[in-house]
């Protein structure tokens, strides 16, 4: 049997993951009659269809699904091989902060991706809201930091994925950009109180404050019922029926149900992820290597189909 080419698997993820041959192209430094042509090859190749005609595009067929399945996992695991030689097998100490309802997210990614590189290395975490967390930055505590950045972005609605590099907290690469949304118990209607009952994270966290704008401007009255910084806590509160909070897109979880204007909620800032570094001292390979692993996992956390049901944790 033939082997499978591993840049034509690499164009049907890049396809599934944008949604448009086009985009896909741009992804893998392709024409689009060339990845037209990889993916008839493909198809050759399997002896099965793997798109079919839905409107004026396409999907994948049954079939092309478990081949995306297996195509995911052959580019993830030759990526990490080459990283593997590419870096060699550092060995090291590197200390990571993060929020904990990013560490709910993003670690298990990251750090399965670190440590199947890198075995010999010891990753310390911290988990803390973002402003003591850039303190710790500051400090030189911790290397690394994924943060919420200062200042939300004006723009609603936004797409995940990478965003401009921007400003926000001084010295803070944004990495990911994603939609904040009111969510509320698909249960309960504790939305429809006057005043509305809320769950958030402490006075100076910006989601919070971005909550609070957002309802003062659409006229609506709302009290403090629960404030924690942890994620898990102010997510109780909310499939509990006990209050509305806002969580950005990817932290949705199964039992919550996304309000909008219809139900008295304007949209909100766009939420955006930053990357904090400790700069000073000895250089840091390791660092520098976590980096760019923690940039490429939230950069591939895709969110088509993503729905209220789907798993992960309230957010800080």
């Amino acid at each position: 049997m033939h082997p499978l080419d591993i840049d034509q698997l690499r164009s049907l993820v890049a396809i599934a993951e944008s949604g448009s041959f086009t985009r896909a192209a741009e992804a893998v430094h392709k024409t689009q009659s060339a990845v037209s042509m990889q993916m008839k090859r493909l198809e050759e190749r399997i002896g099965r269809e793997i798109f079919v005609k839905a409107g004026r595009g396409v999907r994948l067929t049954e079939d092309g699904e478990r081949l995306l399945d297996y195509a995911r996992r052959i580019v993830r695991l030759q990526t990490e091989c080459l990283a593997t030689f590419d870096e060699g097998d550092l060995p090291g100490r590197v200390r990571l902060g993060l929020p904990d309802d990013y560490a709910d997210r993003y670690l298990p990614e990251i750090l399965g991706r670190f440590a199947r590189a890198h075995p010999r290395a010891e990753v310390t975490v911290v988990c803390e809201p973002s402003d003591m967390l850039a303190e710790r930055i500051a400090d030189g505590d911790i290397d690394l930091a994924i943060v919420t950045e200062a200042k939300t972005g004006s723009k609603t609605g936004g797409r995940a994925g990478s965003a401009a590099r921007g400003a926000g907290r001084r010295g803070v690469e944004t990495i990911r950009t994603e939609a904040l949304l009111w969510v509320t118990s698909s249960r309960h209607a504790v939305h429809r109180e006057e005043p509305v009952p809320l769950a958030l994270g402490r006075p100076a966290c910006n989601w919070r404050l971005a909550a609070i704008e957002a309802l003062e401007r659409g006229g609506r009255h709302s009290r403090i019922l629960f404030v924690s910084w942890n994620s898990t806590a102010v997510g109780a509160a909310v499939l509990a029926g006990l209050a509305v909070s806002v969580l950005p897109e990817s932290a949705l979880r199964s039992g919550m149900r996304v309000l909008g204007p219809q139900d008295g909620f304007a949209p909100l800032p766009a939420c955006r992820i930053g990357l904090m570094r400790h700069r000073a001292g000895e250089p840091n390979p390791l660092a520098d290597i976590l980096a760019g692993h923690i940039r490429q996992s939230l950069d591939n956390l895709a969110l088509d189909g993503l729905a209220p049901d789907a798993p992960g944790l309230a957010a800080e």
